[in-house]
Formats: C-alpha cells, structure tokens, sequence
C-alpha cells in the first residue's frame, strides 16, 4: 500500500493514455515555401502547423515527411525559408536548419526577440526579429556574420528580398512606407527608396532584372525598377493589404497577389490591367502563392487549414482547382469514432462541414460535404454561391452503420435549427429528409438532442421545447411522441435521450432536473427519477446498460437502466463538463471539462484512476470501439488528436488518486507519429516500480500457498506407469553395425586392413561390481538430516529440481528393498507433515504422498513408526480439506447471491 501510494503521489501525467498523433491538420498562417530538387527534379512544397511541418511532392500532392520539432520546443514555427538543401524554420528567438526534411543539422541562437522573416542567401541565411535587428550568419559554421540593428520608429522591417544579379545586396521593406539596399559585404546602405507613405508588407521578384513588385498596406502593388528608382506600373485590390506576390514565369506575363479576404487577383503586365478573379480561393486570408517556375500551377495556402494547387489551361487565363489538402477550417463542434473496426472518426465542424477521419491513413478521408437547405433547388439552378442555401453548423449528431448501405444512417441537428438532417456515409452526402414536427411552425424551437437505436431503424429527436419525437429513417415519416396530449417529455430543454440496445427502453433527460424512462414502443411513461442538478449531457453505453450523466454542478452521476438507480456519484472537476466516453468494456468513464482536464473514472472501484491537463480545454472526447485511441478535440482548433492506450502494449497498475493530486500539463500530440520519449517514460515510471514489487512466498499463515512449478513437474506423478507404457517402443531399437569413420590400415607398399586386438587376458573378472549401485542418493542423505535436526527445506529443494521419473525414483528407493530405510521413509512423512503445517507448496504435498503411498502401501501396515507418522498426515490432510471446503461454498454463495439477486 506505501509503495502504491507513493507512486500515485510521484506520477503528474497520465498513465493511461500518452500522445500519438494530430488528424486534419494541414496549413496555418505561416507562407509556405517551395523548393525545386535538382537531384530528383522535382517541385517540393512545405507548410507548417504548430511545431511540426509538412513536405509534399507538388506532382501528387502526397505526403512524403511530417516532423515535430518536439516538446521541448517552447512555441509554435513562426515563419519558414527553403533553398536547394535545406528548410530552415524560426520557433520564438531561434531557428534551425533541416536536412532531408526530418533531421536538425544547425540550429542558430542569438536574437533577444521573436524572429518573423528568414531569407537563405548563398552560404548565408539572414534573419530578421521583431526589434527589426538583422543578423547574417554562415550556414555551416553558425557563426554570425554581421548584425544591423535599425531603430523600430523610424525603419521597422517588414519585408526582405535579394534581387537578382544584384550581389551581396539585399532589398529591405519596412512598415512606415520606405525601402532601403544594403551591400551586406562591405556593410553600407547604397540607396533610401523613400516609398509610398505606407508600409510594405510584401517584396517579390520580378521576372525582369531590376525590378521588383512592392505590396502595400493600401492595397496598391508597385512594379518598381529599383536601378533607376522609377515606378513602371501600378496596380490597386480593393480587398485590403497585400499578403504576398508572385509572378509566373511561363512566358505569360501574369502577375498574382493575395488578400486578406482569402481573394486572389491576377493582372496582365503587359495590358496594365486585371484579368481575372479568383475569389474564395480560401476563406481566410491567403497566406503565401508561389507560381512553378516554367509551369502553369500556383500553390496556395491559408490558415482554413488548405494548401491547395490551380493550373492555368484556359482560355482566358483563369486558374481552376487541380489539386488540395484541406480539412476543417473552423473549430470542431463533435467528434465520434463511427462504426465497429476503429479506424474511422466523425467530426462536424463551425464550417458547416461534417468529415471523416481515418485514424489509419489520410487518403481514406472523406467528406460529407456541406448541408444544403434545398439541395435539389442548387442542381437545377447551378447556383455557384451557395452561402445563403447552406445549413448552419451541426451541434449534435449519431451515427449507426447497422443499415448504411440500405439507407441514411446519421441525424444530426444543426444550430438555431427545428429540423434535423439525415446523412448518408456510404455516399458521401446529405440525404433526403428534414425530420420536424408539421405543427410547429416557430422559429424559437431548435432541435438539442439526437439518436438512432441500434438497429438503424429510429432516431429520437429531444427539442428545447421539451418535446421529443421518433421518426423513422427509413422513410422519415413521424412514428411517435413521448407523452401524450396533455403533458409534453419535460417541461424544460431536452438535455439528452439515449435508447437501449434492445429497443425497449428509452431515456430523456430534461433541463428541469428529471430523468424519465419510457416505454419505447408505446411511449408510457415507466419512471422517473430527480436529479440533484440540471443535466448538461447524457451518455449510454448499450452493452452494460450503465448511464452517465454530466450535471451542471460539474459532477457526474452514474445509473443502471435497469435498476434505473444511482450506482456511482463521481466530482472533481472545476469547470463545465463539456463531453464523456466509456472505455468498450464499460469500466472506464473519461470526462473533459473546461478546467483543461481531462479525467479516467474507474467504475467498479468507483475511483478517479487517472488525470491530465492540457494548454487547451478539451471539447470533445471519443474512445474508440476497440480501445486502442482516445480522441479529443479542444477550444480553437482544428485537428483532431489522438491518444493512444498504453495499457494495450505495457503494464499499467491503476490505483486511486489521491484527493490533492495535482496533474501537470501534458502538451498536444504533433502530426508525426513519433513522439518525444519524455512523456512515455514518465508514463511508465510508476507502473515499472509496481512491478518492481517483490511478493513474499507466502502472504500469510492462514492461506494455502501452491507451488509455483508447472503442472507437468507434479500432476503425471500417479500414472507414470501408464505414460511410460503407452511411450514404450514397438520393437526394440536396432543397434548399428559398428564400423569406423577411418577404416585403420597396415604401413607397406602393399595396403592391408588393420585387424582389431582381442583382448584374451583371462584373469580379467566378468562379475558387476554392485557397490557402485548401493550408495545413497543426495536425497536420502539430506532426510537422513533432517530426521536429526528436524529442517526439511534442502530436501524439497533437491525433490523440486527433479522430473516426474526422477521423483518416482527417489521415492521407490526409500524402501528398505532399494537401499533405503524405515528411518527414511519415517523422515518423508514428517516433510510432508511440515508442508501441510505451514501450507506451503500445498499440490506439491498433496501429489508426493499420493505417489509414496502408491509405492509403499503394501509395506506400511507392518512398520508402527510409519503407521503412526501417517495418522498425524491423515488428520492434517482432514483439516486442511476441511477449511477449504468450506471457504469455497462460502464464495460458491456469494456469487450466486450476486448473480441472481437484485440489487
């Protein structure tokens, strides 16, 4: 007990559950960049999400490495940079350079601030933090070449080029509207360019030398030839400030520049005019565009979590969408695994969206799109904007897979909506029915609770009004209501409904503070039980009838539907419970709330057995049907997070924590699958010094021990004979003709056969010399010992070594026939007399004076000692027998008592 309590006082993470890896994550609000390999020739793109990032074949737009830079890592990459060899990425006042996209070869420290601009040039890479303090430093040796420090009042620097042809110089842009050229060699400023009166927030090369394109603040795009200082061209978007520049350099003299509002406008140099739109190209900013060299693909990304690729093939020199990456681009609002095998994750988001994650590889993602009001109504016209039509965010969902491919098998009920929609996973898309009520007409009644029983035929649909409804799937036609005319399910919102596996139950819970069981089939009224606080959420695991219910107070309370009473009553928590899972054999209830935590409830002991906070307040929670994840989602963001179950692959030795247990923050996993060690090692100290436990032979006095050696040692000993007859040969082994391997041959010219001595001494004698045969074995010595001294342990021990014929012998040769003695066999009795005293190797015991009575039993009657020895044996054997009888009827009783009563 002290060793159990005080590895639950020196564990501060989970034990449970240790980070795997991020789903759904593809891009942020960091530029991508792209680099071209020479080696493979072949375009690379990489984006970054957190403090990992992301390398893809632009061919194919595959995944080909993620890298987490790793825990220790204190902030998220705040701006990236690539040339031919290496990414280099900025997290907070330092940044590193990446070989072969998965190994750090340099890392660089000495900025006071946070770095936001990186620019390779040649064997030097510039850096640029937000004091606007510019280091050069030589890549492979990490030394700092030099350092310019401008004055953030008057220069702040929010863009950096190296123009082309122009050596050792670099172009800088700053935000009160003014540039300025640096010869980085010779440290000297060559030129002020005294701008537009308002600041740069791009810089981009132009296809021609000398000239430069100039993003600013207003909107306005500069084509700028900076050897003359003179201003070739203007160009305005009235979509805010330009986010970034590129120009293609296919032989068409387009120019690209991005938006705030995730619009992308493309202008012809030549005819000084726009030729086309790309709007909603993302519905966030645009981050970063880079046109291919000499190809017709622009990529593109945004902080909607899409990195997508446009070629321009037609006509008019409009791009159309070749290929993406996209996921989410709104926080999630639910997340449950759908189906039986695991591997697949529902998730509706803020976007309107409803997706499906697969937890083994991204290419079986799919999405279900988004809802559509009149989704008929949107083919037949071809409206292209779809934002009026749409459905609002989906808040609750079920999903049931039993009938997917006969019809819909998901409802879900979407934000200030009455009516729910129905989902088809097989087909990827909405279906075809609206479930509400005909006579409810009002806007002020929303849909807040949803279900489908098991069987995929039902879905029972909880309003606010209190009502609650079943319809069937199938056809969506109205089956039913709970309650009758005069009195509606509740008299508050509906919180929660659930059905059980067999379709003959069914529970609401209503924010009144009741929980009503009814009747599925006739909608009666069965009971109904008051709760101590209004419930936030309800959730059913149909396979043990257990209920669990989040309540307002921030405790839980635990029901058995059959019994509908309360089981357990579990608190702890300090915020909202926002979400609750129940492990697939139904022992564990995992809860989040939002104090960050996330809680492990063993339901048996009635125990808090595990416990971790996090940077993010969890919002959803999901255990997967074959318990091998745990998947969360959290408060503004956009992935989904796996967690894997580490008492599948190593030993986890739960035990309740204690009441002032305070956990420590455990950081969200990355998108790569291989994690930092620290935490699994953490995880599995506590549980490595419960193993480390060394158990006594013997716990107490009272309780029969057995032996710890496998059976065969022990329960053949009685029908060895009938072993050995069954294992004996048919016919007797042949010996071989003796001949040797070198047949020995007599020295001559000519060559002869040796022919073997014989040995004709006849004094030799033929007599078996039987004095050999006649010594006593160890065995026997060690009990002609223990006859003197009364200590037997040395004698079991040489019997415990030996096989089931090894001990036959030893026990026949105890007679007086074999060697032996009536005094050793008088010695035998009273070591078995000593093991059934102490209780200790109890089938041992019990097997050795089976097989010595088997042996001897026609010669104990005439030997007195022996008689008397083995009367005191008959009445221990008795008493032992005795005792364990009736210890095994008494637990015979109480588990047929638990069976069969009610409790």
């Amino acid at each position: 007990v002290a060793a159990m309590e005080a590895g639950a006082e020196g564990r501060t993470a989970s034990a449970l559950f240790a980070g795997f890896r991020a789903l759904g994550l593809f891009s942020n609000d960091i530029p991508h960049v792209v680099r071209f390999s020479a080696l493979k020739r072949r375009f690379y793109v990489t984006t970054c999400v957190g403090k990992s990032f992301h390398t893809y074949d632009i061919s194919l737009l595959s995944l080909l490495v993620s890298f987490l830079l790793g825990n220790s890592v204190p902030q998220d990459i705040c701006c990236m940079a690539a040339d031919g060899r290496l990414v280099f990425a900025a997290y907070g006042n330092v940044f590193s350079a990446f070989a072969r996209n998965k190994e750090i070869v340099h890392t660089f420290t000495g900025h006071k601030a946070e770095i936001h601009l990186l620019q390779p040039f040649g064997d030097h890479i510039i850096s640029v933090d937000t004091d606007s303090v510019l280091i050069i430093w030589h890549i492979y040796s990490e030394e700092e070449y030099l350092q310019l420090t401008f004055d953030k009042s008057v220069f702040k620097i929010s863009a950096i080029l190296h123009p082309s042809t122009y050596l050792n110089k670099i172009l800088l842009g700053s935000e009160q509207g003014s540039l300025q050229l640096w010869n980085v060699k010779s440290n000297k400023l060559l030129y002020t360019f005294p701008g537009w009166k308002v600041g740069v927030t791009a810089l981009q090369q132009a296809p021609a030398v000398d000239v430069v394109a100039v993003g600013l603040v207003s909107g306005q795009v500069i084509i700028h030839n900076i050897k003359f200082d003179e201003t070739l061209m203007k160009f305005r978007q009235d979509w805010g400030p330009i986010t970034s520049i590129s120009f293609r350099t296919d032989g068409h003299p387009v120019m690209a520049a991005g938006s705030p509002c995730g619009h992308i406008g493309l202008w012809d140099l030549e005819d000084k005019k726009l030729i086309n739109q790309m709007r909603n190209a993302h519905s966030t900013a645009i981050a970063g565009l880079t046109f291919l060299h000499r190809e017709p693909l622009l990529v593109t990304n945004g902080a909607d979590n899409a990195l997508r690729i446009w070629i321009f093939d037609g006509p008019v020199g409009e791009g159309r969408l070749l290929k993406f990456r996209m996921w989410h681009s709104a926080p999630l609002t639910k997340i449950r695994y759908y189906g039986q095998n695991g591997q697949q994750i529902l998730s509706a988001s803020q976007d309107g969206t409803l997706q499906s994650f697969s937890t083994i590889h991204e290419k079986f993602n799919k999405s279900l799109g988004h809802g559509l009001i009149n989704k008929k109504r949107v083919k037949r016209k071809g409206l292209q904007n779809t934002l009026s039509v749409r459905l609002p965010p989906i808040t609750e969902f079920a999903a049931e897979e039993t009938r997917e491919s006969d019809w819909d098998g998901i409802i879900a009920c979407h934000q200030g909506k009455l009516s729910c929609s129905t989902w088809n996973y097989q087909r990827s898309t909405i279906g075809a029915y609206f479930l509400r009520p005909k006579e409810l007409k009002t806007d002020d009644i929303t849909a807040t609770a949803v279900d489908i029983t098991s069987c995929g035929n039902f879905a029972v649909i909880g309003l606010s009004s209190g009502t609650v409804d079943v319809y069937n799937m199938q056809s969506g036609i109205h089956r039913g209501t709970f309650g009758n005319v005069h009195f509606k399910a509740h008299k508050g919102s509906v919180r929660g409904v659930a059905v059980d596996g067999l379709n003959q139950l069914a529970v609401t819970a209503g924010s009144e503070g009741l929980l009503k069981f009814w009747n599925f089939k006739n909608k009666i009224l069965i009971h109904s039980v008051s709760l101590d606080s209004s419930p936030n959420m309800m959730l059913l695991h149909r396979d043990s009838g257990i209920l669990g219910l989040a309540l307002d107070d921030f405790s839980i309370s635990v029901l058995d539907i059959e019994t509908r009473k309360v089981v357990r009553e579990f608190s702890g928590h300090q915020g909202q419970i926002n979400d609750m899972a129940f492990s697939p054999d139904g022992r564990w209830l995992i809860s989040a709330s939002m104090d960050c935590s996330i809680k492990t409830w063993d339901l048996p002991s009635g125990c808090l057995v595990d416990c971790f906070l996090l940077d993010s307040a969890p919002l959803n929670v999901t255990m997967s049907p074959t318990g091998d994840f745990l998947a969360t989602s959290h408060v503004d963001h956009l992935g989904i997070y796996l967690w894997s179950n580490v008492s599948l692959y190593s030993i986890v030795s739960l035990r309740p924590l204690p009441t002032d247990y305070v956990p420590s923050v455990v950081m969200l996993p990355g998108t790569c699958q291989n994690q930092d060690m620290e935490l699994s090692e953490e995880t599995t100290e506590p549980s490595d010094e419960m193993v480390a436990y060394d158990s006594p032979e013997q716990l107490n006095e009272q309780l029969v021990t057995l032996s710890l050696l496998p059976e065969s040692r022990w329960k053949n000993l009685l029908n060895l004979d009938v072993i050995k007859k069954k294992n004996k040969p048919k016919e007797p082994p042949k010996a071989p003709e003796s001949a040797p391997f070198f047949i020995p041959t007599v020295p001559g010219l000519v060559p002869r056969y040796a022919v073997p001595e014989q040995n004709n001494n006849p004094r030799q004698s033929k007599v078996v010399n039987l004095g050999i045969l006649a010594q006593k074995s160890e065995f026997c010595l060690k009990l002609e010992e223990g006859l003197v001294n009364n200590i037997y342990e040395s004698a079991l021990s040489l019997l415990k070594e030996l096989g089931p014929s090894g001990i036959e012998t030893e026990l026949r040769s105890l007679s007086p026939d074999c060697g032996g003695s009536v005094e050793v066999m008088q010695s035998f009795l009273k070591m078995v007399g000593m093991m059934l005293d102490r209780k200790c190797d109890f089938d041992l015991a019990q097997a050795y004076l089976a097989l010595f009575l088997k042996l001897h039993l026609k010669m104990l009657p005439s030997e007195p000692v022996l008689l008397e020895e083995l009367t005191k044996l008959s009445s221990q054997v008795e008493e032992n027998w005795i005792r364990l009888q009736s210890l095994f009827n008494q637990s015979l009783c109480v588990l047929n008592y638990i069976k069969s009563a009610l409790l």
